[in-house]
């Protein structure tokens, strides 16, 4: 029998939403204005729409408890915030917007940390899954 890890499931369909939703997100924030639009663009491409992909995959994966879902959840959590986190501390510096994007951001990345935090347990690593 296996052990029950807490918030497992509820986590998994989070991410999984979340995921689908930060796309439609991302391509907003891209046409948002003037100030760093280059830097939008950027981050956009290279990091943002590819951790979403692969949340969106990460996620699929643990809903299907395959064993190489949470693997694949901490890379997409260490995408998010070696991009969020950089990225918001620099709009807040310049812009100084911390009920914007460069809040939401700085949210995005503390709450990225905490997940990251979760999915390191060595319970769901332990357990045995397909």
């Amino acid at each position: 029998m296996r052990e029950r890890v807490l918030g497992y499931w509820a986590l998994s369909w989070v991410g999984l939403i979340g995921n689908i939703i930060a796309l439609p997100i991302i391509a907003l924030i891209i046409s948002y204005g003037p100030p760093l639009k280059v830097a939008n663009i950027t981050l956009a491409i290279s990091i943002g729409w590819p951790a979403a992909i692969v949340g969106i995959v990460s996620s699929a994966a643990l809903l299907a408890e395959r064993k190489w879902g949470v693997t694949l959840t901490l890379v997409s959590l260490s995408m998010v915030i070696s991009g969020t986190g950089p990225y918001s501390v620099v709009r807040l510096i310049t812009i100084q917007d911390i009920y914007g994007v460069g809040g939401f951001t700085l949210l995005t990345t503390l709450l990225s940390t905490l997940a990251l935090i979760y999915w390191c347990n060595p319970k769901h690593r332990r357990n045995i899954r397909l």
